[in-house]
């Protein structure tokens, strides 16, 4: 994380921006233009963080951040919900248009900024349909290869070839992205190298934080990395960016495994198994 951090600094301090301050005041000037921007707005988005730290389930977080969100477009921003329910009725019947369509299907704000524009318009869940069929078939197609062996039988060589700490370490990670690009599912990136290599982790005296280290440094952080792996079909949906955009810029997603491995060949942080003593006879020296 700190050479991540760094990296941006770097970048932060050297590169020059490709926007300008001005066009940047403009955007802010255009957004601040076509809504009533306070402080109250970020009720929602705090909703959502405080459910999330006490551990409430995630599709009720979002929820409950959607309908406050909604809530508070309809009380701070009559004009917009007026734009967007694109009907008549009274200000009741609006408001549930408008929240209901910007939730489920495509939106666009007027706006004299074309930049600002394009970044008011948004697809609600229609436009995350696609990305969903991926989702879909890709846990299909990892279901169906874990189920058959196809993973384990591909990735069970390579345990016999890790003779030292450092080359199981690094066959667990190189098995975690390889099944995230075969498989495209996080998930079975975790648990399928997690279930192969958690009895040798144990033979060898490693204790099982390793394991779950390794799994979670390369396994989960590379996922975004891949197009067509769930999460990274995920982000790209969210965000707009296509992942070969954002790609270059992840450097903690890249370098993790790569320091994950190295500390494994240096054995640097590697937990071992405490060897019990309860039960053995003192021996006394007479």
């Amino acid at each position: 994380m700190l050479i991540t951090l760094v990296i941006f600094l770097c970048i932060g301090f050297f590169r020059v921006p490709a926007v300008s301050p001005e066009k940047m005041q403009q955007l802010g000037d255009s957004i601040h233009a076509s809504f009533n921007i306070n402080i109250l707005l970020f009720i929602a988005p705090a909703l959502v963080i405080f459910m999330i730290i006490r551990k409430y389930d995630a599709i009720a977080a979002l929820l409950a951040g959607a309908v406050v969100g909604g809530v508070l477009a309809v009380i701070f921003q009559p004009d917009i919900v007026a734009v967007v329910a694109g009907g008549e009725g009274n200000y009741a019947q609006l408001s549930y248009m408008a929240v209901v369509k910007a939730m489920s299907t495509s939106i666009s704000i007027p706006n004299e900024d074309p930049v600002a524009a394009d970044l008011l318009s948004a697809r609600g869940m229609e436009g995350m349909l696609n990305t969903i069929w991926l989702i879909i078939c890709a846990m299909s197609f990892g279901g169906v290869m874990e189920s058959v062996g196809l993973l384990q039988r591909i990735t069970q060589p390579l345990v016999k070839k890790a003779k030292t700490t450092g080359s199981l370490i690094a066959t667990t990670a190189a098995s975690s992205i390889f099944i995230n690009v075969t498989a495209a599912d996080q998930y079975l990136a975790i648990v399928v190298p997690g279930r192969m290599y958690a009895s040798t982790f144990k033979k060898r005296g490693l204790a099982p934080q390793n394991l779950s280290r390794t799994l979670e440094d390369a396994g989960t952080v590379t996922s975004v990395l891949i197009p067509w792996n769930t999460c990274g079909a995920t982000q790209a949906g969210v965000l707009g960016v296509a992942t070969g955009v954002y790609l270059p810029f992840c450097f903690f997603n890249i370098i993790s495994p790569m320091m994950t491995v190295l500390y494994g060949y240096l054995n640097i942080k590697i937990a071992r198994i405490p060897i019990a003593t309860e039960g053995v006879p003192e021996t006394i020296n007479k």
